[in-house]
């Protein structure tokens, strides 16, 4: 695609937090071109909070944002299918600090999408284009991203529990595979952990309806699996919706060892600080038209980085990203 995208109309799904438990619902509106993806809590007179890297706050068991002391929580998988829909920009609007997890995947979101229509804007898509390796480590656990014409991952995960034990999954992601092999793998924990998460404020929502719930021996769910190996293309999800924060479609590989949020969050950091590790550039394969943030940010008019804008965040915010 080289123009931009949003959505054709609004559309809107109810559920449950899985960290609340809290009922809430999620409006996806259509939105201009250069928004991005913006959250916008209806329940605080319209509160606009950019998706950006450097709204991340927390990236325990979630991604959860916070700008001006208002929170969005356990925003990736709604930014998962977004991103892996091929829509750019979105506005999404929560009367309540967490977005709903409904079965636990990606899929009803892309159901979403689907139902709402895509269309093309009158702008320019940009990728940010991957020019040498960059990687974070963390004892065995470690992430790196890698020059790529396209967006490839490959993740990795090991557990010592019987359904699961180490599992890879790599593949490129483009809206079709995105659709079909990642956005129906569910999110998934284990039950002997639920008790000191409920005491610490999380799972309170969780349930074998929107969570693969294991014990020492297997599923507690009666329903099968997925995929055979829906634990780690889970972890594709995730990734998808962590980068998805960068604002732009990326062109690069991702490779993944037991990884989370929070290492996801430390790549992007690093990533948007080594302004020589990557350009941004036209979709159509044009010649780049910036290198670096520095001056990308100089290239975008003012008007463009208000902040209701991703480019505001991303553009002139990513010196301020954590180490």
């Amino acid at each position: 695609m080289k123009s931009q995208t949003t959505l054709r109309r609004a559309v809107s799904i109810r559920g449950i937090g899985i960290h609340t438990g809290t009922e809430v619902e999620l409006t996806i509106c259509p939105a201009p071109a250069d928004t991005g993806y913006l959250f916008r809590r209806t329940d605080l007179s319209g509160f606009e909070l950019a998706a950006v890297p450097q709204h991340v706050t927390h990236v325990s068991y979630a991604t959860t944002l916070m700008h001006k002391g208002v929170m969005v929580a356990t925003v990736e998988h709604v930014l998962s299918a977004l991103y892996g829909c091929g829509i750019d920009n979105a506005i999404l609007e929560v009367n309540n600090f967490e977005v709903p997890i409904v079965d636990g995947s990606a899929a009803p979101f892309v159901g979403l999408i689907a139902s709402a229509g895509r269309t093309e804007l009158p702008s320019s898509r940009q990728v940010l284009r991957v020019l040498r390796p960059i990687e974070v480590v963390d004892g065995n656990r470690r992430i790196s991203i890698a020059p790529y014409d396209g967006l490839y991952i490959e993740s990795t995960i090991d557990f010592a529990h019987p359904l699961i034990g180490r599992q890879t999954f790599s593949g490129e992601i483009t809206p079709d595979s995105y659709c079909r092999e990642i956005s129906p793998a569910r999110t998934f924990g284990f039950i002997h952990e639920a008790e000191a998460l409920r005491k610490s404020g999380l799972v309170r929502g969780a349930s074998l309806d929107n969570a693969i719930v294991l014990n020492e021996k297997g599923m507690v769910n009666e329903t099968p699996l997925r995929f055979d190996d829906e634990f780690a293309r889970h972890k594709v999800l995730d990734i998808v919706g962590d980068f998805a924060l960068l604002g732009v479609p990326i062109a690069g590989r991702i490779t993944a060892e037991r990884s989370g949020h929070g290492l996801h969050a430390a790549l992007v950091g690093k990533l948007l600080r080594e302004t020589d590790a990557w350009e941004i550039s036209d979709a159509a394969d044009e010649p780049a038209t910036a290198r670096g943030a520095a001056a990308t940010a100089s290239a975008v008019p003012p008007a463009e980085r208000s902040e209701s804008g991703v480019r505001a965040g991303w553009f002139s915010g990513h010196a301020q990203l954590p180490a």
